[in-house]
Parts: C-alpha cells; structure tokens; sequence
C-alpha cells in the first residue's frame, strides 16, 4: 500500500473523530448519557470498518468483498450502543435524542471513511443543528417531563403538591407513593413525573415543593 493511501486514510480518521467530537461536546455540555468520548470512539470506528471494508481486502484473489455489507453491520450495531443510552422509567423515557445521535454519528463516519468528506461534515452541521437549533426554535411547543423525587413527614405535603399541580393545569403522568414507620411518626416517599408547557414551570414547580416544610428532594430531573 502507498504512503499517500495510509496518510490519506488516517485524514480520513482524523476527519470522522474530529466531527464525531463536535457532536460529542454538544452532548456533554448537556449531560448526556453518551458524551464527547463515545461520539468519537463511534465516528472512528465507523470510519475504520469503511476503509478496512473498502480497502483492506483488495489484492486478495479469494476475496469476495462488498462495503455494503461491512455498513449496514455498523447501523445495525450501534443500535446496542444506542440501547445502552436510553433511560425507561415508568412513562418517563431520556437518551432518545442522544441514541438518533450516535446513530447520526455513526453515519457520519461512515461517510468519511467511504471518502465522502464535505457530505459527512455537512451531516455534521445538521445533526447539530437538529441536536440545538430546532431544540431551541420549537423549546415553547410540545410538552416537557420534569421528575421529582422527594420525602416528607407530613401527609399534608402530598395534597399540597397534587393541588399545586392541579392549580397550575399541569400533567401529572405518574404518582407513586412509598410510606415506611421511622420511630413514632411516618416517612412519606414521593417519585412524580409532571408534564409541563415550558421548563420555566417545572422549575417554578420544584421551587414550591422546596419551600413545604418538613420536605425534603431527593432527586429531579
């Protein structure tokens, strides 16, 4: 193999981690499940199938290759990486935005290892842009899940809060309540998810539910 071959080959590496990695910090900044690391890892080795699948068996007079075959094997594995960052709990679902990233990323790297460098960069663009720009025109449409975890002696608390909900016209999705016996009184233990218009609403939310007495939040989200 030339060194222009190899030298070209590893741009294409180089190329597919570096936009894989822009991906990656825009999920990192947000905390995601699948961050800066993963998203290049994933573009690298996408890339890599493509190349070893495209070139690494040329010379070969048994080989039979086709670089279809090595692609369609990497999107139907990145669907266990995907999997891996989907959270399910109860009717409360996160990582399915970063899941179509990877996916997205995945693709992209492909798509430079093949040597397709200006449509994987402008794939680039518009995974970022479906990923922050459209989040950002569209934040005021739609509905946004907000789940509260907390703990309270006072019974009274739970009706204080299911009122709170009712009184602002949110969605309550789901209610769960656990009660154990600690020395003479009882412990009262929430999990709510809430759908709201706006996230302004749910953190307006959370702040009443700080401010009961005798409460304490565990975890939200």
């Amino acid at each position: 193999m030339e060194a222009n071959m190899i030298w070209e080959f590893l741009w294409r590496l180089l190329l597919a981690g570096i936009l894989g990695a822009i991906i990656g910090l825009d999920r990192e900044y947000r905390a995601k499940e699948a961050g800066l690391r993963t998203h290049f890892l994933v573009a690298i080795g996408s890339a890599l199938f493509m190349i070893v699948s495209q070139f690494g068996f040329q010379g070969s007079p048994s080989a039979s290759f086709d670089p279809s075959r090595v692609a369609a094997q990497v999107v139907s594995g990145i669907g266990f990486i995907g999997a891996g960052t989907i959270i399910i709990q109860k009717q409360f679902v996160r990582g399915l935005t970063t899941a179509a990233g990877l996916w997205a990323t995945a693709g992209i790297g492909l798509a430079v290892g093949g040597g397709l460098k200006w449509v994987g960069a402008g794939a680039m663009v518009l995974t970022l842009a479906g990923l922050e720009f459209f989040g950002f025109v569209f934040k005021s449409m739609g509905l946004h899940s907000s789940l509260i975890v907390f703990s309270t002696s006072e019974k009274e608390n739970l009706t204080r809060v299911l009122t709170e909900i009712h009184k602002k016209g949110q969605r309550l999705i789901s209610y769960q309540t656990d009660h154990e016996q600690v020395g003479d009184s009882e412990l009262f233990r929430v999990t709510l998810i809430v759908k709201t218009r706006q996230y302004t609403e749910g953190s307006h939310l959370i702040q009443f539910i700080q401010e009961l007495p005798n409460l304490t939040i565990e975890k939200m989200e």
